[in-house]
């Protein structure tokens, strides 16, 4: 059976910050733990796939690491790639097939490479253009590039350090080297935005250099999550309270703490929107959840009998 996709199995999206990564890593871990489920195969190999899944993104290089990697595996459309560990790269020397395998990567036909085996036209390829109108067509792939900031980081704005890994020509033969390079935010940047610094990434050996797309990732905090731009704020609460109604304490992403009302009958799920009180004054959707408990009194586990036996 293939390998999940790590953020598949851990329920995030790609554009997650790396804290909301962690906390999805440890509510998972913490409910298929084998302690938690004795005897129960099926959470016990659960359990395994979500630590397989952290070991993958789980911290900012692992995850840097595997995002190129993926990148790399999509642009060789699975020619040459082994497995999670990525295709082995060896430019210099490479017999026919180069054109099927470069063209992913860079953007077009490989013809007219020069010191690079002249490829164009091999393995039934149609010719390619004369190298002077390659020149003003041909780009390498874009490489693409998270940058993770906190709230406070993405408030205040300023200039911001990040690395990844291109293409570099060295001669008639291709390399990869680590490039860092920083980038300036406006203060107030929102999650999601993208800045592309063309002409920063791959170098293509017979054509323009790549651009570079960088998507800024802000870290929403505990309990809250990005859907697109907006943020949503998970909202425990008891399950008496779910049915009966009342109210339960809520702190803000501003750090305020107020009381919410829960009117009888909610469900878990059920959304309420508070307006400008999410990130740099944006609305902040709230969801119920059901809260759970780590222990229970005996007094709590008289009344969930009976309200078992009662049906509920």
């Amino acid at each position: 059976m293939a390998e999940r996709n790590p953020y598949d199995v851990l329920g995030v999206n790609k554009n997650a910050s790396d804290g909301e990564i962690k906390r999805a890593f440890r509510k998972l871990a913490r409910q298929h733990h084998p302690d938690r489920n004795q005897g129960d195969p099926g959470a016990e190999a659960k359990f395994k796939e979500v630590q397989a899944a952290h070991n993958a993104i789980g911290t900012a290089e692992a995850r840097r690491e595997f995002d190129q990697q993926e990148q790399m595996r999509s642009m060789f459309g699975g020619m040459g790639g082994r497995g999670r560990g990525g295709p082995n790269v060896n430019f210099g020397g490479m017999g026919g097939g180069l054109d099927d395998i470069l063209g992913q990567m860079f953007g077009g036909g490989m013809g007219g490479m020069g010191g690079m085996g002249g490829m164009g036209g091999m393995g039934g390829m149609p010719r390619q253009p004369p190298r002077q109108q390659q020149r003003s067509t041909a780009k390498a792939a874009t490489i693409n590039v998270g940058l993770d900031l906190t709230v406070e980081q993405a408030m205040a704005g300023g200039q911001f350090e990040f690395s990844f890994k291109r293409f570099k020509q060295q001669g008639t033969s291709m390399e990869t080297k680590r490039t860092t390079m920083k980038l300036r935010l406006d203060a107030g940047v929102a999650h999601g935005t993208t800045k592309t610094l063309k002409g920063q990434g791959h170098d293509h050996p017979d054509g323009e250099r790549g651009d570079v797309v960088v998507t800024v990732r802000i870290d929403a905090g505990d309990a809250c999550r990005w859907e697109g731009d907006a943020l949503v704020q998970d909202v425990p609460v008891p399950y008496s309270v779910l049915m009966l109604g009342g109210k339960v304490s809520v702190r803000l992403p501003s750090g305020k703490v107020g009381k919410l009302s829960v009117d009888p009958l909610t469900q878990v799920g059920d959304r309420r929107r508070m307006t400008a009180s999410g990130y740099n004054g944006g609305d902040l959707t709230l969801e119920f959840t059901l809260a759970e408990a780590e222990a229970l009194t005996e007094d709590q586990r008289k009344a969930l009998d009976d309200l078992q036996k009662a049906g509920l």
